[in-house]
């Protein structure tokens, strides 16, 4: 049925869309829609909150490749991940979190914007070692904002999204994230294993000189 919400929203939009449409393009009975969901609002937050997961399950499989070595690259990779799922995700572009319904869908205190940041600074922290302060939340918060305005502008502006319109979007917010944490001074790298040290008595056995073969009679 989700499946089903997602295509829909894509093609009529919320305003469109029915419990009775969801039936006729689940092929289920009406009665089991109502059996899950009480009305339409219900199915697009349940609609929302999988792809809340979705892409934070993104998110953490990309900060965990070896190829993001600085926290800006984990901001690159956040914002390449919403606009992959802009492109690709049946009813993502329509919903944007929830905004379309409600701001506060995702959660009664916080904008459904506010909760991204949340989770923004949650792998920023635990990913690359930045200072975990009120500071970060509200400057991801505003980062996230900017962000997401600009590319509803570049999905508006062309069907796929206007390259020009994003590439600027990553610019921009690179810019102003980069000039906070520098103002903290984090490092915002991820941490280097360092090599195992070695045993006393390897060090010992290292530092011998080694002994000349025994000489035959």
């Amino acid at each position: 049925m989700l499946d089903a919400c997602a295509e829909l929203v894509d093609e009529v939009g919320y305003e469109g869309l029915t419990t009775t449409l969801l039936a006729e393009r689940a092929e289920v009975a009406i009665g089991s829609v109502y059996q899950f969901f009480p009305d339409k609002r219900a199915i697009v937050q349940a609609l929302t909150l999988r792809t809340m997961e979705s892409y934070l399950q993104r998110l953490d499989e990309r900060f965990a490749s070896d190829d993001l070595t600085h926290w800006w690259d984990g901001v690159d990779a956040g914002i390449d991940e919403y606009i992959t799922m802009h492109r690709t995700v049946p009813g993502f572009r329509t919903l944007h979190f929830g905004d379309v319904v409600d701001l506060h869908l995702l959660d009664e205190q916080r904008d459904n914007n506010g909760v991204i940041a949340d989770q923004l600074a949650r792998v920023l922290t635990e990913r690359f070692g930045l200072a975990d302060v009120p500071d970060l939340r509200f400057h991801l918060e505003i980062a996230v904002e900017a962000a997401d305005s600009l590319i509803k502008l570049a999905f508006r502006r062309k069907p796929d999204g206007d390259d020009r319109v994003l590439t600027e979007a990553k610019a921009l917010i690179r810019e102003y994230l980069h000039r906070q944490v520098n103002a903290r001074g984090d490092a915002g790298r991820r941490p280097v294993v360092q090599p195992a040290k070695p045993a006393d008595d390897q060090i010992v056995a290292d530092a011998e000189p080694a002994q000349p073969a025994a000489q035959p009679a």
